[in-house]
Formats: C-alpha cells, sequence, structure tokens
C-alpha cells in the first residue's frame, strides 16, 4: 500500500470519527426526548384514567344519595299528609261532628 492511500484512510477514519463524535449528542438527546415524551404520555394515560375513575366513582354515589333524597322526601309527605289527617280528625273532634268515634257503640258494648 502507497502512502497516499494509508493517508487517505486515516484522514476517513478521523472524519467518521469526528462525525460520530458530533452526531452522537444529537442522537442521544433525541433518544433521550423520545423517551421523555413516551413517559410523559404514559403519566397522561395513568392520570387520565384516575380521574375519570373517580369520576365514575362520585358519579354513583351522587345517583345513591340522589335516592336517598327521593326516599326522604316521600317519607317527609307522608308523615306530612299523617299531620294533616290528624289535624282534621282534632277538627271534627273540636266542632262536635265525631263524637259517634267516641261514644261507645251497642257492639263493642257487647264485646
Amino acid at each position: 500500500m502507497s502512502t497516499g492511500v494509508l493517508v487517505a484512510i486515516i484522514v476517513i477514519a478521523v472524519l467518521i470519527v469526528g462525525l460520530l463524535v458530533f452526531l452522537l449528542p444529537g442522537v442521544r438527546a433525541r433518544a433521550r426526548h423520545r423517551a421523555e415524551a413516551r413517559e410523559l404520555r404514559q403519566r397522561r394515560k395513568h392520570a387520565v384514567s384516575e380521574h375519570r375513575e373517580q369520576a365514575g366513582e362520585r358519579a354513583q354515589r351522587a345517583d345513591v344519595a340522589e335516592r336517598r333524597a327521593r326516599i326522604a322526601e316521600r317519607e317527609a309527605e307522608r308523615e306530612r299528609a299523617e299531620a294533616r289527617l290528624h289535624e282534621e280528625r282534632a277538627s271534627l273532634h273540636d266542632e262536635g261532628l265525631a263524637d259517634d268515634e267516641l261514644v261507645p257503640t251497642e257492639r263493642s258494648e257487647g264485646r
């Protein structure tokens, strides 16, 4: 081999090493950036799933609370109706219109 060929091989080797030295940090940076982006996507998916799970649980608890509130409202309505019934009976007795309920009948005396 001639000296010119050896010099050309050495120059090419130095150029390749120089290119690798300058290009490798960029390649590493891009790989690191892709890894960070992938990790961010995974964290984002995890956060989304957690929030959706919590939203579902809270919606379910809200439905149960609404059902209990409807039941309580019906019970309150029933109690108000009972109170009105007793008030009406009190008015009848007050006006003397329900005295027959207070006087023993022949049937109840025979028992």
